[in-house]
């Protein structure tokens, strides 16, 4: 199953990464759960360059479920060119997008994907409204 990827969203964050000889797996292409860690690492820059840290204070953005479209394998050596987008922004959440490409061909997506993030107050477990300062940011 194939999730589609909205049309109507926001870029927000561009980053390099590089493929490691270690991401790929026994069959020597880059193993399907490192491209959640090339995500996670998107959402980390973006959110970073937001002003915020990642590390658990009062409260925090966490993810709440992600997907991953795979259109093409990727092999070391490569760089990838990771785009970052926000899509719907709720009143505690917010969906993310992710795009991957190799630099070497930017226009030709490796994968697709995205995350639902929630803004939580760390001392109860429990979604909050996003503050302010951040709703002006993701807007």
């Amino acid at each position: 199953m194939r999730i589609e990827i909205p049309q109507d969203k926001k870029f927000v964050h561009e980053m390099l990464m590089p493929i490691r000889w270690g991401d790929m797996d026994a069959y020597r292409h880059v193993n399907n759960t490192v491209y959640f860690r090339y995500m996670e690492q998107a959402r980390v820059e973006w959110i970073t360059s937001l002003g915020y840290e990642v590390a658990p204070g009062k409260e925090s953005m966490l993810m709440i479920n992600g997907f991953c479209n795979f259109l093409q394998q990727l092999t070391y050596p490569g760089d990838l060119i990771l785009k970052t987008y926000i899509g719907n922004i709720g009143r505690t959440s917010v969906d993310l997008f992710t795009s991957m490409a190799l630099t070497t061909s930017p226009d030709d997506l490796a994968a697709v994907g995205g995350a639902t993030m929630v803004w939580v107050d760390l001392n109860t477990g429990k979604s909050a409204p996003w503050p302010e300062d951040v709703l002006k940011k993701l807007r």
